[in-house]
């Protein structure tokens, strides 16, 4: 009767997580909250140089400075892929042990 109580206490914990990680996700891609920063983008200085080439060059490197922003969305938006990946894999397991345990 005690492992039967531990199962189903083991299994709707794992359904909560699960439930979590789907609930937390979905508002992350709906854009209602934001994505935790790991990855941040690298500052770009604006330095006053005296000469033309030099002056085009830095105009060449602004788009550079837009596609580092973009690609550590890119890597924030897939590490919170992964780690809920391994979140409701682990949800399933914890309600797979206690189904186990119900039985």
């Amino acid at each position: 009767m005690n492992t039967r109580i531990i199962g189903f206490i083991l299994l709707f914990l794992g359904v909560a997580l699960i439930l979590y990680g789907v609930y937390s996700s979905f508002n992350i891609f709906n854009s209602k909250t934001t994505v935790p920063q790991i990855f941040t983008p690298a500052q770009i200085q604006k330095v006053q140089i005296n000469g033309n080439d030099l002056q085009t060059q830095l105009q060449g490197m602004i788009p550079l400075a837009s596609l580092m922003g973009d690609l550590a969305k890119f890597f924030n938006l897939a590490t919170w892929s992964i780690f809920m990946g391994i979140l409701i894999f682990a949800g399933a397991q914890i309600s797979s042990l206690g189904i186990k345990l119900i039985k």
